[in-house]
């Protein structure tokens, strides 16, 4: 690899490499020490092709949710089996891992913008601005669209399909849009224990030995000429498991308790940039 080797994004992927190693041993203990992640499915993740892949996902922490996808799909492709023992996974990194995110997000500091180095490919969302949802939709923006398309012609791409922390929030559907139109391997992920673990931006650990869960799910079986939409929405909402019909088995306390914890976090974020801004 060339000192000066740029990705399609123009980044230059030596820095990002060590941005990757420095913040991987950084974050590493986060979910190997302080906290323990359990990981299902790695063999799935050696199994995949090199470009043209969707990882759909539950989201619960703006950051945390994506540094322990880059461990985990790097520490599976290095062999380690549902495990990430040892860090040394991240000194010849899978360069081409690139995430969806929001463009206010990525910019409302200066670890963001580093972290958008690493691999962000900013969207604005059209139903969400300021951090409050916006009664009347703004148009996409083609260079988002066209954005996640050379993403995914490079390598793999990582999206939350309910744009949102909040759970069993309805799945966006311009993941579906994508899929149809870029048909690429869909894989399904679902996450918990990091809303425990750390606060709503995923950079401060909140509480420590929490057991958090990583469930790397077999790519979907999608008809991508002849489902529509709404078909592949629904289908995307039950594989990360925040289709509405997981609230009948879910028990009302634990519901009830999300919901606080929820409030809390957003009281302690709400709170935090108050300081910063004092």
């Amino acid at each position: 690899m060339g000192l000066f080797k740029r990705n399609p994004f123009g980044h230059i992927l030596f820095i990002k490499k060590w941005l990757i190693r420095i913040f991987g041993v950084l974050t590493h203990r986060r979910y190997r020490g302080f906290n323990e992640l359990q990981i299902e499915g790695s063999e799935i993740i050696r199994a995949l092709p090199d470009k043209n892949v969707l990882f759909i996902s539950n989201h619960q922490t703006y950051f945390a949710d994506v540094v322990a996808m880059f461990h985990v799909f790097n520490a599976s492709l290095s062999g380690r089996e549902d495990n990430i023992k040892n860090v040394g996974y991240l000194w010849q990194p899978k360069m081409n891992i690139y995430y969806v995110a929001a463009s206010e997000t990525m910019k409302s500091g200066l670890l963001p913008r580093i972290l958008a180095y690493v691999g962000a490919i900013s969207v604005e969302r059209t139903w969400r601005s300021g951090g409050k949802d916006v009664t009347e939709k703004r148009n996409i923006n083609p260079n988002d669209t066209e954005n996640i398309r050379i993403a995914l012609e490079d390598g793999w791409v990582i999206t939350f399909p309910q744009g949102t922390t909040k759970s069993f929030k309805p799945v966006r559907k311009g993941t579906a849009h994508i899929i149809k139109q870029h048909k690429p391997v869909v894989v399904p992920i679902v996450i918990d224990g990091f809303r425990r673990s750390f606060d709503k931006k995923g950079l401060r650990l909140k509480k420590k030995n929490i057991l958090q869960s990583f469930i790397i799910k077999p790519p979907l079986e999608i008809d991508y000429e002849n489902e529509t939409i709404d078909q592949i929405v629904e289908k995307v909402a039950y594989a990360i498991e925040q289709h509405p019909s997981f609230l009948n088995v879910i028990p009302a306390e634990e519901l009830a308790e999300q919901e606080r914890l929820n409030k809390l976090r957003k009281w302690n974020v709400d709170k935090t940039d108050t300081s910063i801004a004092n």
